[in-house]
């Protein structure tokens, strides 16, 4: 169907649609351009805040490579300190060890008497509140003296509660065979109350005492 319009009010209604089209137009490449540089602003302050992480990132890394090293230091310097406290106690220990031995040899000497069968060396010392520890040290002093067959008894006496107490390092005398020298030593144990006063060591050949040694603690 053919407009009714007459050909000037086309040409006006046309001439109206593209001043608005134009218009349209222009108003977008404007709105366009404000975009544009906003985004170019938020561009730069993304550019600016990525620098500043990167710098700070840098920053912690330097930091974390400081406290690694300082804890990799305080580690070695830990790790020399438990070394020479070991030292240091086992020195201690060879040095209790060759105390001991000396005691030992120095006892091995003969002393005055007839050489007999004698105990030269009686030790106790209380290892914890129910533990004793004893060492004997007995000897042929004469050149060339026969093997020795007989027994060792160590007794142990005190108080416990306020009365009497007494033990011995073993329920019946141990066997011995001293070939010159022989030393034996134990842990027995005691009472945690029990008061230890006196340590006595017997040699026994049957029913005879060959030689005895007693302190008090």
């Amino acid at each position: 169907m053919r407009s009714t319009l007459p050909w000037p009010l086309r040409w006006l209604l046309g001439a109206v649609v593209l001043g608005f089209s134009g218009a349209l137009a222009v108003w977008a490449f404007e709105f366009g351009k404000d975009i544009a540089g906003l985004d170019r602003n938020a561009q730069q302050e993304l550019e600016q805040l990525r620098r500043e992480v990167q710098t700070l990132r840098t920053d912690l890394q330097e930091a974390q490579s400081v406290a690694n090293t300082t804890d990799s230091l305080l580690i070695t310097e830990r790790s020399a300190q438990e070394q020479l406290m070991m030292q240091i106690r086992q020195l201690q220990a060879d040095n209790q060890l060759l105390r001991s031995d000396l005691g030992f040899f120095e006892r091995l000497i003969p002393g005055s008497g007839n050489g007999a069968l004698s105990i030269r060396g009686l030790q106790a010392e209380r290892l914890s509140d129910t533990e004793l520890k004893w060492q004997v040290l007995m000897i042929q002093a004469s050149k060339n003296a026969p093997d020795f067959k007989g027994a060792l008894e160590v007794t142990f006496a005190g108080t416990l509660a306020g009365k009497p107490w007494s033990a011995r390092q073993a329920p019946s005398p141990q066997p011995v065979l001293i070939k010159g020298y022989l030393r034996m030593e134990g842990v027995v144990d005691v009472p945690a109350q029990a008061v230890v006063e006196n340590v006595t060591a017997k040699i026994l050949q049957g029913n005879s005492v060959r030689s005895m040694q007693s302190f008090n603690l």
